[in-house]
């Protein structure tokens, strides 16, 4: 007897993650009882991250899509519905064919996005570009997470935030990263303050969806506090946003301020237009939204103090809790409940992790090398990760900074970039491949230090994402961090995690914290360090940090140096006032 024909008071109560990612959102259906997984789907968004061109709208119909500037990262929110349509059924038939399960069954479903992803919107929550006049206006479009344009609103807010001694200020380390959400915003308003006055609402893209699915907007408390400058039940006042332009003096008021909802509770029930797409029952519930990697942590049953879950992909968000209230330099921030009710959430990150290696191998890698590792059957990252390993620690003689895409922590300045010292006519590409490896691990100790440093502990590191698949980089990672290094039981995590999220919605549990426990999973200590490496790292951490600070503390300013020269040089044949924006 099938699942689907076994008595309603025996079949087992079901529900859904769907996780947002940058490249694709995937769906899994997931046992509330025990947390198995029990099919899932992915589908990869069609226009995937559009930061050279852009390959919506009328233009790029035409065959002449509009050149995006330096730094920017947009998105179609289309492609998000249409994970709904498409990764969400797949999803449901993989379970029905594999267990025999029933999407009647279904009791709840969750979400997860990347953030700090920003959709603006009209009043009932359209995206402005899907109104016709703005199809063809890259500030109407989602500004995805890597969106690092808007670095000079950023430096503009931290500034002023300092010079007024604003408190909230160093509930984020001391910094705003470009990647939030008032920098983008600023940014918006100054670029294109048409665009920006026919905004109503400026939304986070785990809250859009969210709105598309039970028809309710609510801002949900995880990014309105880490992303959204929400603290202590408010956002920054009208006078801040005055001193930074008066026409942002209603940011807040105008465009961003509503009604805030807490992650575990439910955020609707899904329409009956969100059933249609998706195939799920009609008035089941819908979790609030949240982050990707906040998600994750009770995916991994890892949201106890001193556990730092670091979730590894194209970038590496880290994200802990803590019982104390404390001020860590560069932290991405600290919110009341911010990943489970009754602890302080913390979040830091680095900005470019998996999208560095990817980088090296489709940039740097020369052709004699793919042949070779097509010849043994082997991807290129997995043949250079193969040749790697039989290196002693130190052995390149390479120490790189892993900023190719700027630094999120501890220092949150995107104008930053990548840096490999020590190469010579001797190097080879797998050395480069490992340096660049270990730099990521140092920019990880470089923020576990950092906690330790401001007295929040961190006693376990718990990884998560598509890169603990590589041996190699855990165990550098453990090495080089000094800790035990455990790692998630789920391929899916971010989704595992929604679909906890959506059983608490749903009523299944009582928290985030008791679903933990029985749904998510973990290896404890997979990857315990290996103290005679460990040594040997901790002299190179020493030089990574003396090129840390050197670059990135204001010793040497080559880089913002370049950057600026870049936008310069790129700005030369477009209309002068965006010439006069870019250089003023």
């Amino acid at each position: 007897m099938t699942l689907a024909e076994a008595p309603a008071e025996r079949r087992p109560e079901l529900v859904v993650g769907v996780d947002f990612g940058t490249l694709s959102g995937r769906a899994v259906v997931v046992r509330v009882s025990d947390g198995a997984e029990l099919g899932s789907a992915v589908h990869p968004y069609s226009h995937a991250v559009m930061d050279r061109a852009l390959t919506a709208g009328p233009a790029a119909l035409a065959g002449a899509p509009i050149e995006l500037p330096p730094e920017w990262a947009l998105q179609d929110p289309q492609d998000y519905l249409d994970v709904l349509r498409i990764a969400v059924p797949a999803a449901l038939e993989a379970a029905r064919a594999a267990h025999g399960v029933d999407a009647h069954d279904v009791i709840g479903v969750g979400t997860d996005f990347t953030a700090c992803t920003m959709v603006p919107t009209t009043a009932d929550g359209t995206p402005l570009c899907w109104v016709d006049r703005f199809a063809d206006r890259p500030h109407a479009y989602v500004k995805l997470w890597r969106h690092h344009a808007a670095q000079l609103q950023a430096d503009r807010i931290n500034t002023a935030a300092h010079a007024r001694h604003e408190s909230w200020i160093n509930r984020y380390g001391g910094l705003i990263s470009s990647e939030w959400e008032f920098a983008k915003g600023l940014q918006l308003l100054e670029e294109d303050p048409e665009v920006y006055a026919a905004m109503e609402h400026w939304v986070e893209a785990a809250d859009w969806i969210v709105w598309q699915l039970c028809g309710r907007y609510l801002r949900n408390a995880c990014t309105a506090g880490y992303k959204g400058i929400y603290q202590d039940g408010a956002y920054p006042s009208r006078d801040f946003l005055a001193a930074l332009n008066p026409d942002f003096a209603g940011f807040v008021a105008e465009k961003v301020e509503h009604e805030i909802g807490q992650l575990g509770q439910p955020a609707g029930m899904l329409t009956a237009q969100a059933a249609s797409w998706t195939g799920l029952p009609a008035g089941i519930a819908v979790a609030v939204g949240n982050v990707d990697a906040h998600t994750t942590a009770p995916a991994a049953n890892a949201v106890e103090p001193g556990q730092m879950v670091a979730i590894m992909g194209t970038s590496t968000c880290h994200v802990m809790n803590s019982t104390e209230l404390a001020e860590v330099p560069g932290m991405c921030g600290v919110v009341d409940g911010g990943l489970v009710d009754g602890l302080y959430g913390y979040e830091a990150g680095q900005s470019g992790v998996g999208d560095i290696f990817g980088w090296f191998v489709d940039t740097a890698v020369p052709a004699d090398v793919v042949a070779q590792a097509e010849t043994r059957g082997l991807g290129v990252h997995e043949y250079l990760t193969a040749l790697a390993a039989e290196q002693k620690v130190g052995e390149h003689g390479l120490i790189a900074l892993d900023w190719h895409s700027g630094n999120r922590s501890v220092l949150v300045d995107h104008e930053l970039s990548g840096v490999v010292v020590g190469q010579t006519l001797a190097t080879r590409p797998q050395d480069t491949y490992r340096a660049l490896l270990e730099a990521t691990a140092f920019g990880t100790r470089t923020i576990v230090e950092a906690f330790q440093r401001s007295g929040v502990p961190v006693t376990e590191l718990v990884v998560a994402g598509g890169l603990l698949k590589n041996r190699l980089l855990m165990q550098i990672y453990a090495d080089v961090t000094r800790l035990p290094l455990s790692t998630i039981g789920s391929d899916q995590g971010p989704a595992l995690g929604a679909a906890i999220h959506a059983a608490v919605a749903a009523g299944a549990y009582p928290d985030v914290r008791a679903a933990a426990q029985v749904m998510g999973k973990r290896t404890v200590a997979a990857y315990p360090p290996n103290e005679d490496d460990a040594r040997i790292y901790d002299q190179l951490f020493a030089e990574y940090t003396l090129l840390h600070d050197y670059f990135g503390r204001g010793a040497n300013d080559v880089m913002h140096r370049l950057k600026d020269l870049r936008r310069r040089v790129l700005t030369v044949g477009r209309p002068a006032a965006v010439l006069a924006e870019v250089t003023s």
